[in-house]
């Protein structure tokens, strides 16, 4: 533990203040996985992508380019953005990504530090319900990614311009809707 802390000191003072700032800002986090693995603390699953989950070839009101748009902005709130998304104009420098993968290091030497006291942890993690809840949110983020790909297509078929069809997608100009 005390190796773990004394890295985590060394890797803070060579990354600077942005990295500082980044791991003080997911220390609670990172401190408090264990609560995840005992089930206390269960991470809530967004409503849109439950309504993914249970039926992600809906196509209840998406007869006009601007639901489809609205619905798939809905899921980039909940999922990020999609793959097919150009990267943003103010994309980081190196030394900001440098900075970004030393504090998730951190970070992750901090979660690992705080789960490592828990014995037979994935028997924990089973009993207490926390695998299965996990399982239960990658199921959801999936559907969700479907269900966005699905609203993307429909889009492209009824020639709307992005967000509701692929970033790459250039309408012809023949859509009514």
């Amino acid at each position: 533990m005390r190796r773990v802390l004394l890295s985590i000191s060394v890797l803070a003072l060579l990354g600077g203040c942005s990295t500082a700032r980044q791991v003080g800002a997911g220390f609670g986090d990172a401190v408090t996985s264990p609560l995840v693995d005992l089930n206390v603390r269960r991470d809530q699953i967004p409503t849109v992508l439950l309504q993914a989950q249970a039926n992600p070839y809906d196509r209840r009101n998406l007869n006009q380019c601007t639901t489809i748009g609205a619905e798939v902005a809905r899921l980039d709130e909940a999922l990020g953005p999609d793959r097919d998304e150009p990267p943003a104009p103010d994309s980081p420098t190196l030394n900001e990504r440098t900075q970004d993968a030393l504090a998730e290091a951190m970070l992750a030497a901090i979660r690992d530090a705080t789960t490592d006291f828990i014995p037979y942890r994935s028997w924990v993690r089973q009993l207490t319900g926390a695998q299965a809840r996990s399982k239960a949110v990658q199921d959801a983020v999936e559907a969700g990614r479907l269900r966005r790909a699905f609203l993307k297509g429909l889009g492209m078929r009824a020639d709307c311009s992005p967000p509701a069809s692929p970033a790459w997608f250039r309408p012809t100009g023949r859509s009514q809707r």
